[in-house]
């Protein structure tokens, strides 16, 4: 066997090295997305709490493989973001903001961990308050809740991107929701966060995608948003963007020396992964990234915005194909629920019927399933009838 080949066959999830950097990563993640959530009070900055999600995961890292042989990346792989009420995704401000959580607030929680480019990203849905969740928010958070649970069912060997899409929109409009335009739940390889396999939220004239069959060995993040509204967020004001990504294969002579510094700075730093703004000086940043990204050297994550009044949630899980089926390594149990809507649809309740794991002949060890984790056999839908929120 090549080197190459060697090297190849590592990064796959036949090597049980490989699959345990993927769960390593998922646990400092959903710690670090607990840690969070428990942030998430009244009154409490926006930023304080974001500070705190990165710093953790980057501590809990930095902990790993301090001895290996080679040097082995690993820290934040996407940012904390706080997306709130009508905000859609990537809200995480520089230190200078003072936006403060509010009671009542139905909070989208998005971070990422990597350990050797292995990546676990996370997405969970908290309102501010304390008892049951309940009316319109209820609603939303349950719609994402329950396509999640039927995707994780869907995304599956010899399943299509599209079976997915069409199956979060029904499950959405059961509870008089909409699946959010433009997202996309990627593949997931080695320092790959975007992958090109690809599942469409929603399909309209102006967004298309390959056609795409799911195979043994990949890992996808599912990412699942769902709105009151209309499903179709804008971009409201370019200065709250704070989170970029490195694009790789662009080049160009920037002209300002303070482009240069910060371009410099992040090409050191933050070479292939997301990355926040904050951590660069606000002053100097503010300058220079917006000459990087009129020329393509940085792709921005725009903060997206339904209507005011319109509530959105978020849920977002990494899974890997393995041969004895789904697991989910990323998730977070969710606050008790209870929807105005009930679901009646028999093909809904089939996929959420649909177990997880695969059985292979000469059965192996059973393993525990983690709390919160979404891989029993049978999924409930959140209902009206429904005290109990699955998670």
């Amino acid at each position: 066997m090549s080197d190459e080949e060697r090297e190849e066959k590592e990064l796959d999830l036949t090597s049980p090295e490989v699959v345990t950097k993927y769960k390593n990563a998922a646990e400092i993640v959903n710690k670090a997305l607990q840690l969070v959530v428990k942030e998430c009070k009244p009154n409490a900055k926006i930023v304080d709490i974001c500070e705190k999600g990165d710093a953790f995961i980057g501590d809990q890292t930095g902990n790993m493989y301090k001895n290996a042989k080679r040097k082995i990346e690993r820290g934040v792989a996407f940012p904390t973001c706080l997306s709130v009420n009508n905000t859609v995704c990537h809200f995480s401000p520089l230190a200078s903001d003072t936006s403060e959580l509010q009671e009542g607030d139905i909070v989208k929680i998005d971070m990422g961990c990597h350990i050797d480019g292995f990546i676990a990203v996370v997405a969970h849905t908290h309102v501010v308050q304390g008892g049951p969740v309940t009316g319109r928010k209820a609603d939303v958070v349950a719609a994402a809740n329950t396509a999640a649970e039927v995707a994780l069912r869907l995304v599956r060997p010899g399943k299509k991107n599209k079976d997915v899409s069409d199956a979060i929109q029904k499950v959405a409009a059961a509870y008089d929701c909409k699946i959010v335009e433009g997202v996309l739940s990627h593949q997931l390889k080695q320092f790959v966060i975007d992958g090109n396999k690809v599942i469409l939220s929603v399909s309209n004239p102006d967004t298309r995608v390959d056609d795409a069959e799911f195979e043994e060995n990949e890992v996808y993040a599912v990412d699942i948003v769902a709105s009151t509204g209309e499903g179709k967020p804008k971009l409201l004001d370019e200065k709250q963007t704070t989170i970029y990504k490195r694009a790789v294969d662009k080049n160009y002579h920037l002209k300002m020396k303070t482009s240069r510094f910060i371009f410099s700075e992040i090409t050191q730093k933050f070479p292939i992964l997301p990355f926040t703004a904050r951590v660069l000086e606000e002053k100097r940043a503010r300058l220079g990234l917006v000459e990087c990204v009129n020329h393509d050297l940085l792709q921005p994550y725009p903060v997206l915005h339904e209507k005011p009044g319109d509530f959105v949630a978020h849920i977002k899980f990494t899974v890997l194909l393995m041969p004895n089926g789904s697991d989910r390594i990323t998730s977070h149990p969710l606050q008790e629920l209870q929807p105005t809507k009930t679901i009646d649809d028999p093909e809904i309740k089939a996929w959420l019927a649909l177990g997880t794991k695969t059985k292979k002949k000469g059965g192996g060890k059973k393993k525990k399933g983690k709390k919160g984790e979404g891989d029993k056999a049978d999924a409930e839908p959140m209902d009206a009838t429904s005290d109990a929120a699955a998670s």
